[in-house]
């Protein structure tokens, strides 16, 4: 008897459908599985049966075989488990097969029968209501990223005798349903506030510009100067998350296998921090099948990179192209998926491999040749990249037993936010959101500057040697620090603190 079940795989951040076709037939008991699946997919032969066995049915003692259509794409994963333990026993006739007409079934079985959560749910979610497609059956502890795709009821799955029983009838599941706008706004807090920080005034206005445009911060300081702190409070400063960017991020991590009951929606923007040991895959994505690196986690919010010169050399190089372009594309001989990756890079670095170059209280003790060493680590087509380098000198005693708070980060939000909306009015439909992504063209349009600040990037690019793309960035941080301003023109001012944030440029030596 032949039977076909849909189910679905993920490539990147698309997900596609997969058509499990069940046909037994008489000869001697076989159990073969076609369609380019990977070990994991070959290895779900033993789980389902063991699985239906201890759910109280009969494995079909004759010839069993399952294809996983389309044949010329790689399935891998453990989801494919419960289809294909659905369509058996539809097969056997224990369900009969109009009963799984507008169905979608994943999971991962246990040995007893019991359904495990898989990753990927979500996305599999919206493409099974694009299909047309109204029961979803998913396992229990995925049901909740499920449920964030309205116009589908979605079926949390416990055991599959729990499966076989609601679709013969004889018992009922309540498709799960919850308040998406209720969640949405409830996860919408963070935990710090940028009050908490003491001193670091020209740092703070930095990160504000750097919000305010979505510009990639480089923190140049000693030990304990505040640069962690500093980079862990920058989300708190940057703009809410729209619903639409929220299930987006959120994508990202139900694919990566990120997400938890407890964390059904990602509302808030994301932050990365990678240890510096971290391999080019892990942070850039990869692996055999490709999977999300951190700088797709970070997607729409902050990844910090602590530590910046110790980072390999081959990873950091790897962000060159992400940063630019905003995805990031692994390409293997089988597959090439495509993630997200428009991130704000916020880096931190010691001034010299002993930390304390010209640091107030610390006396340094490195050689202007290993200060100079340790700095140029970091390649100069990098650094074109980062906006605003600043430095982050220790803070005074005084400062720190300041018990006055500073602004507020919903103060702060405030300004970056009046800043975000002037952006989104001159790029309009474009697909731009900040100044930090503007084209060549749009710097031609947005960025005219008057004869004295012609002269000011003159005299900047004599002295400091300055690329083109770093006086682009120039002007796209001097256009930030006017829409803060609310000047619809860029004055010599702004021109000249945005020379100023460029620090690795003048050299610290």
């Amino acid at each position: 008897m032949f039977v076909k079940v849909i189910s679905m795989s993920v490539i990147g951040m698309e997900s596609y459908p997969v058509f499990v076709e069940v046909d037994t037939s008489q000869g001697l008991p076989q159990f073969a599985t076609v369609g380019l699946p990977d070990a994991s997919v070959k290895e779900s032969r033993d789980r389902i049966k063991a699985a239906i066995k201890n759910s109280g049915y009969r494995f079909p003692r004759s010839h069993v075989t399952i294809n996983l259509a389309p044949a010329d794409i790689k399935k891998e994963g453990t989801g494919f488990d419960l289809p294909i333990a659905v369509g058996i026993l539809a097969a056997e006739e224990l369900i009969k097969e109009a009963d799984l007409q507008d169905c979608f079934f994943i999971g991962e079985l246990s040995l007893d029968g019991s359904i495990k959560g898989v990753n990927g749910v979500l996305p599999a979610a919206f493409k099974a209501k694009e299909m047309g497609i109204k029961s979803v059956f998913v396992p229990e502890e995925n049901a909740a990223e499920a449920a964030m795709v309205e116009g589908i009821n979605v079926y949390p799955v416990k055991t599959l005798p729990a499966v076989v029983e609601f679709l013969g009838g004889r018992s009922h599941i309540e498709p799960l349903t919850l308040d998406i706008s209720k969640i949405f706004q409830k996860t919408r807090k963070y935990d710090l506030d940028f009050n908490e920080i003491k001193g670091q005034k020209q740092a703070k206005r930095a990160l504000e510009i750097a919000a305010a445009g979505g510009h990639n911060v480089l923190m140049i300081g000693p030990p304990g100067s505040g640069k962690s702190m500093l980079a862990k409070r920058m989300p708190t400063i940057l703009p809410d998350l729209s619903f639409d960017e929220a299930i987006e991020v959120t994508k990202v991590f139900s694919i990566a296998g990120f997400l938890n009951k407890d964390e059904m929606l990602i509302a808030v923007r994301p932050f990365r921090s990678p240890h510096h040991t971290i391999s080019d895959a892990g942070l850039v994505g990869g692996g055999q099948t490709p999977r999300p690196g951190e700088i797709s986690l970070a997607h729409l919010g902050v990844l910090f990179l602590d530590e910046l010169p110790e980072f390999k050399k081959n990873a950091l190089e790897a962000l060159r192209q992400p940063l630019e372009d905003g995805t990031i594309t692994i390409t293997r001989s089988s597959v090439t998926a495509a993630f997200p990756a428009k991130f704000m890079l916020v880096a931190a670095m010691n001034p010299c491999p002993c930390g304390y170059f010209g640091d107030r209280i610390h006396t340094c003790h490195c050689t202007p040749q290993q200060i100079r060493q340790y700095q140029s680590k970091i390649s100069g087509p990098l650094l074109d990249r980062i906006d605003l380098h600043i430095e982050v000198p220790s803070v005074k005693y005084r400062a720190l037993s300041d018990k006055e708070l500073g602004e507020s980060s919903a103060t702060i939000t405030e300004r970056v936010n009046k800043a975000r909306d002037l952006q989104k009015k001159r790029f309009g439909h474009n697909g731009i959101l900040c100044n930090a992504r503007m084209t060549e063209k749009q710097i031609r349009a947005s960025c005219l500057i008057d004869e004295e600040s012609h002269k000011l990037i003159e005299m900047a690019i004599d002295k400091l040697g300055l690329s083109a793309r770093a006086v682009n960035r120039i002007l796209k941080v001097s256009r930030t620090i006017a829409d803060l301003e609310n000047n619809e023109a860029i004055k010599s001012s702004h021109i000249a603190e945005a020379i100023q944030y460029r620090s690795l440029d003048r050299g610290l030596i």
